[in-house]
């Protein structure tokens, strides 16, 4: 197995899981709660397309907010920092995570290598960020999985 492909298929817990509550979507790492339950029974394949997803609606959301000037910068900073990310996904992924990690502390943008594409509140934006992945996981879920009542 290459190491690709085990970062591919590593957990996205960011361990405050809110299936045990009751969602069918946990609201921090965004998985649905038959893949929480499922995950260490998956093969490193279905592994890859849970990851996959998330992948892609993290990626739709940020695109358009921000562009990666320095990937290798990014991923410095992010280790130097001790922030935990997934170095096999899209860089503009681990914007979600340097986010979570900052909670309200303000940073630089320039110092980690991207660039802001338009005007954004800092006090706000990963509220926004965490918000709009909740709803594609959320409205991919009902579409897929929710069973007709």
């Amino acid at each position: 197995m290459s190491k690709l492909n085990k970062l591919k298929s590593a957990t996205p817990c960011l361990g405050i899981c809110s299936t045990t509550f009751g969602d069918e979507v946990c609201k921090g790492c965004k998985r649905f709660s038959h893949e929480v339950v499922s995950w260490t029974k998956y093969s490193l394949e279905e592994r890859e397309i849970v990851n996959d997803r998330i992948e892609k609606f993290k990626v739709k959301i940020l695109k358009d907010r921000f562009k990666i000037t320095d990937k290798e910068l990014f991923g410095n900073r992010l280790t130097d920092k001790a922030i935990s990310f997934n170095h096999s996904l899209d860089p503009l992924t681990w914007i979600f995570d340097l986010f979570r990690a900052a909670g309200s502390q303000s940073f630089d943008l320039n110092n980690y290598g991207i660039k802001s594409l338009c005007h954004f509140d800092p006090k706000k934006i990963k509220d926004e960020i965490n918000k709009e992945l909740l709803e594609l996981s959320e409205a991919h879920h009902d579409r897929y999985f929710k069973k007709s009542t």
